[in-house]
């Protein structure tokens, strides 16, 4: 992954040229590598989604424990439209903050502190310097290979640096069995988590971070899991704001997160898939059922070295 200082300096047409499948627009840098479409309809999902993840974990942007007067460079992985770095920007002014996605959809007024790069994070990494914090979000379905992507994280940290990757596990579920196989959503929750398992690209990325990270190397590793119901339907106040964050991203997102896959994955003519989401999307609106899916949040640190070079317990104050 190639650090570079403004992207806006020197777009190329290969990269603005947005391709349009099934009536929505996708990205043109490295295309067929993400399989949800760029266009506003989407970006304004991604800012509710934004929103979701902060609320659910307690109305904060991270929860890996930082320090501000060691936190110098930050990398955003994913960053989608920008608004995590700008926030990050805003609360560590004098942090570098870069984002990296594959579409330049960020936009052109942030805090001096914060730049955006257009590059895939699954190509190789190439930095002249690491990064103090490097921060991991709503990746499920992008990456082929999470394990190197993990050690690429590992590797590119300064010594007691953290990482923290926030991502669902995207297999819905019910705690008082309301949520059954006659619904449309769960067959079509079902056929959306085993079309990208086959495609390589795991929608239930959640369960293993916590693994992956200490397969790295990586200490001190944190796993926290938080349910995010879908639907305003919970009694406690909390988890109904997240539910109603919840609900309304995914209605928004339904065609976005479905068309590719189902239409130029597994066959289907659009009007197949059209029928089903009308369907979903019926259910999710009647509030049919009490579904459920998990938000997992893991952190952790890059060992320190010791004076002989080797990696291990921080140096004395």
């Amino acid at each position: 992954m190639r650090n570079r200082t403004n992207y806006s300096a020197s777009l190329s047409s290969s990269v603005v040229n947005y391709p349009v499948e099934y009536g929505r627009r996708y990205h043109a840098f490295r295309p067929g590598s993400y399989a949800f479409p760029n266009d506003e309809l989407e970006m304004e999902r991604m800012d509710v989604a934004h929103a979701l993840m902060v609320k659910s974990i307690g109305n904060r942007l991270f929860l890996a424990p930082l320090r501000e007067a060691t936190l110098h460079r930050v990398l955003d992985i994913g960053t989608g439209t920008g608004i995590w770095s700008v926030e990050m920007g805003d609360i560590f002014g004098n942090a570098e903050i870069i984002g990296n996605d594959l579409s330049p959809i960020q936009p052109g007024w942030v805090p001096a502190n914060v730049k955006f790069e257009i590059d895939d994070v699954e190509s190789p990494w190439i930095n002249e310097h690491k990064y103090d914090y490097i921060f991991c979000r709503y990746m499920l379905i992008s990456i082929q290979d999470w394990p190197r992507l993990i050690r690429n994280m590992y590797d590119n940290l300064n010594t007691g640096g953290w990482v923290e990757i926030q991502d669902m596990d995207g297999l819905y579920y019910s705690e008082d069995g309301t949520y059954t196989e006659e619904h449309a959503t769960r067959q079509w929750n079902k056929q959306y988590i085993d079309a990208c398992e086959a495609m390589g690209r795991t929608a239930r990325p959640g369960p293993q971070l916590e693994g992956w990270a200490r397969e790295a190397g990586f200490q001190n590793v944190t796993h926290e899991k938080f349910k995010a119901p879908i639907g305003p339907w919970a009694k406690n106040d909390h988890y109904a704001d997240v539910g109603m964050l919840n609900l309304i991203q995914l209605l928004n997102g339904l065609e976005g997160f479905t068309l590719k896959i189902f239409c130029g994955f597994l066959g289907q003519t659009k009007e197949e898939v059209m029928v089903l989401l009308a369907k979903v999307r019926k259910e999710l609106k009647e509030g049919a059922f009490h579904a459920i899916f998990d938000h997992h949040v893991v952190y952790a640190q890059k060992p320190f070295e010791t004076e002989e070079g080797n990696e291990g317990a921080p140096p004395p104050v």
